[in-house]
């Protein structure tokens, strides 16, 4: 392993069910008919989300929507996954580069790194939507990723939540590590080469014999 990739939300951050209330009051409002689709958008990006649900006739409500998520994401709480800080830690000892690679734009940055001042002195690099021209289940932002570190995807892990985030990950030739704080361990079992509650077990040498 030359290379840990993590997604964000739901793994770095513990910020899923967060989230998951806010699109779901959306979606409740503007697609009363639907259910679950606040599980639907997991690991899409705003773009995505709009142009899937927010067009025609909703095509209108997108800057209403984006600034309830400004602001909504303006008071969350960016908790640790349990373990996380640790992992890391260890991690960047044996000299593995790590980086943040997510479906959360800039602006959704910003406001992390007021309320996570040491956040960005904690990987080697963040790659947000701005990186890359398309969006998880694509490989394309983890393709991009193991590039930054001139790495092959075969030496990276990627560390996910989401179903598309897990398929990304597979598609780019990554091993994948799941963690089950926002889909079931059962639910997301086929799609990585190991599922994890949090990262309290895992540490360098574990996760170099994937």
């Amino acid at each position: 392993m030359k290379a840990a990739l993590f997604d964000l939300d739901g793994v770095v951050f513990d910020t899923e069910p967060q989230y998951t209330m806010f699109w779901s009051k959306q979606m409740a409002e503007f697609h009363p008919n639907e259910d679950g689709l606040e599980k639907a958008i997991k690991g899409q990006t705003l773009t995505q989300i709009f142009n899937r649900f927010y067009s025609g006739d909703l095509e209108c409500k997108r800057p209403l929507v984006t600034a309830r998520l400004d602001d909504y994401e303006r008071s969350m709480s960016f908790d640790y996954v349990e373990g996380f800080e640790h992992f890391l830690v260890d991690l960047r000892t044996h000299g593995v580069k790590t980086a943040v690679v997510t479906s959360s734009n800039k602006d959704k940055m910003a406001n992390v790194y007021v309320r996570r001042p040491e956040f960005k002195n904690l990987f080697d690099a963040i790659l947000t939507a701005e990186d890359f021209s398309e969006s998880k289940p694509s490989p394309d932002c983890y393709l991009k990723a193991a590039a930054r570190f001139n790495v092959s995807p075969s030496e990276c892990i990627v560390f996910e939540d989401s179903f598309n985030g897990m398929k990304a990950g597979r598609a780019a030739g990554c091993k994948v590590i799941g963690l089950a704080t926002t889909n079931d361990a059962d639910a997301i079992a086929p799609y990585a080469d190991a599922v994890v509650p949090n990262f309290l077990i895992l540490d360098y040498y574990r996760c170099s014999m994937l």
